[in-house]
């Protein structure tokens, strides 16, 4: 397998760096000796203590410049890329959520496209080394073959969410296109693991647990026809983007698309069973949740499940974290950080 490993002598620029994503690319970044520019609009879509809480453990680094901006201002992009002139970046920065975005719109296209076209403007008029962009498993909206392949069709997105993701793919294909910029757009699938996001399903149920609530399943109850999602782990995402940063793509059209999800989707049931039995081994003592089965909500799809042969084929990895570890780990996380105790 040959793929070029991280140059430390490269400056990366990392938006949405207070992300939960964001957080850890840079972190990881950082510690093999990057400069890395990070840039966030630090918003209140969830707990803004969480974002600081990442930016605080990733202020000791020397080589980390972080700058409190918005993707969709175009001035502040230009002015990034003028002084500090990124090698790579790296478009984590995006409004998230797919049921959000049946509420508030507009956030969605200031952030996820106009956002995304000035991130694209800047790197056409300051060449880059390599652009990679967060692009999502919605994409795939309602896909009925499995495991989800890069080449499936997906023209048929289910929420505004996962249309803004497929158009940032588009996007970043006609200016690969047009003005050579080398892009890699990454379909992640259901990310989770300990400083994750709020708004997602794991986090939620842990918080409606301890306020002595119970927790809402959008799947009627039909345990045969249960939801599934390709459940992954935070460090194998990161560990995905870290290997295809030095290895842009090639060809005529340097635009390529990756799955990065575990290729081993779960039952939404047993992911809740699963974290059932970690936060009891976090606490020393049981926990069941209390249930209450909802109908699916508009814009959800009934399974994620990734292909990630491109990604293997690529750079030798695959996603492994068992959701068994990965929930222990989030687990123990939430219990220390939340003072459960």
């Amino acid at each position: 397998m040959k793929y070029k490993t991280l140059n430390a002598n490269k400056t990366y620029l990392v938006t949405g760096a207070a992300g939960f994503i964001g957080y850890y690319l840079s972190k990881k970044l950082l510690e093999q000796g990057c400069h890395v520019i990070g840039i966030d609009n630090v918003n209140d879509y969830y707990d803004v203590n969480l974002k600081h809480t990442r930016l605080e453990q990733l202020k000791p680094f020397d080589k980390f410049t972080f700058i409190k901006g918005d993707i969709s201002d175009k001035g502040t992009i230009i002015n990034i890329f003028e002084e500090y002139k990124p090698n790579i970046v790296v478009n984590l920065a995006a409004q998230a959520g797919v049921r959000y975005s049946i509420e508030n719109p507009d956030v969605y296209i200031q952030s996820n496209v106009i956002g995304f076209y000035h991130i694209l403007e800047a790197c056409r008029h300051y060449p880059v080394d390599h652009l990679v962009y967060a692009s999502s498993s919605s994409v795939y909206g309602s896909n009925k073959k499995i495991p989800f392949e890069e080449t499936d069709f997906v023209d048929n997105p289910v929420s505004l969410y996962a249309s803004t993701k497929k158009s940032n793919e588009l996007m970043a294909h006609t200016y690969s296109h047009l003005y050579k910029i080398p892009a890699t757009g990454l379909r992640f699938f259901t990310v989770y693991g300990p400083m994750g996001r709020p708004d997602m399903a794991y986090f939620g149920f842990t918080d409606k647990y301890f306020a002595n609530e119970p927790i809402k399943i959008f799947n009627n109850g039909d345990f045969e026809n249960d939801l599934y999602r390709d459940f992954t782990y935070i460090d194998d995402i990161v560990e995905g983007i870290e290997r295809l940063l030095s290895n842009p793509p090639e060809g005529e059209v340097q635009h390529e698309l990756f799955n990065i999800g575990n290729n081993n989707p779960e039952k939404l049931m047993t992911f809740i069973e699963t974290l059932e039995k970690c936060l009891s081994t976090s606490l020393a003592r049981e926990v069941q949740f209390e249930k209450v089965f909802e109908p699916i909500k508009p814009g959800d799809v009934a399974a994620t499940y990734a292909s990630t042969d491109l990604l293997q084929k690529a750079v030798g990895f695959k996603p492994e974290t068992s959701i068994e570890e990965g929930l222990q780990k989030f687990a123990d996380w939430y219990v220390e950080y939340y003072k459960k105790k």
